[in-house]
Order: structure tokens, then sequence, then C-alpha cells
């Protein structure tokens, strides 16, 4: 099942994927960024680090690299990644995840 109408109306964010690959939807508060994504395309997300990341699968499946850990999460599956550790992911076609960062400005707002 998709996101709502109402959630795919948020504003997306500038990603270094275009969007036949994923789409976002966000709400931007000064605690933190939630975002909305969906993956069209499977993808490879290479490793990188920020601030603290906590998200939980909605639909489809990632493997996850976190701090040189490698894990499968699917539906109802949440993961936290703390400050600064380093991560990765491959995502399958049709994954839709929630991911919550302490980063106000982990991504500037389309537009």
């Amino acid at each position: 099942m998709p996101f709502p109408d109402f959630i795919i109306a948020f504003p997306g964010i500038d990603m270094p994927f275009p969007e036949d690959v994923v789409t976002t939807a966000v709400v931007k508060s000064e605690a933190g960024l939630v975002a909305f994504f969906t993956f069209h395309k499977d993808m490879e997300l290479p490793m990188h680090a920020h601030g603290a990341q906590w998200g939980t699968v909605v639909e489809g499946e990632i493997e996850f690299t976190i701090g040189g850990s490698t894990k499968i999460y699917r539906p109802g599956d949440s993961y936290s990644i703390p400050s600064g550790v380093e991560h990765g992911a491959t995502i399958k076609a049709g994954t839709r995840v929630i991911d919550v960062f302490e980063e106000v400005d982990r991504y500037a707002l389309k537009g």
C-alpha cells in the first residue's frame, strides 16, 4: 500500500538519486526531519555517516550494513544508527521506509 495522498503531498527533498529511483516526502521541524521514502528501483546506498538516524521498514526489504554488521530488514523491522556510524544499504524496488534524522538540515527541501 502506498503512503496516503496527504503524506505524498508533503515537500520532497533534494537527493543525489533520480525520482524514478526514489521519491520522498518530509516533515521538518526545529528538532529533526522525518522522511518517507519510496524506492521504485533496486538501489545501492554507498557507505556514509552523519548524525543519528532511526527508521522502520513499511514494505519491502533493505540489507543494511551498520557499523560493520550486516542485517536484512523487512516490514515491521526498525533500525537505529548512532551519530557518526558508517552505514550503507542495498534496497529492493518497492521498498517504503520512514526515517527520522536528528539533523534538521540533513537534506534540503525541494523548491
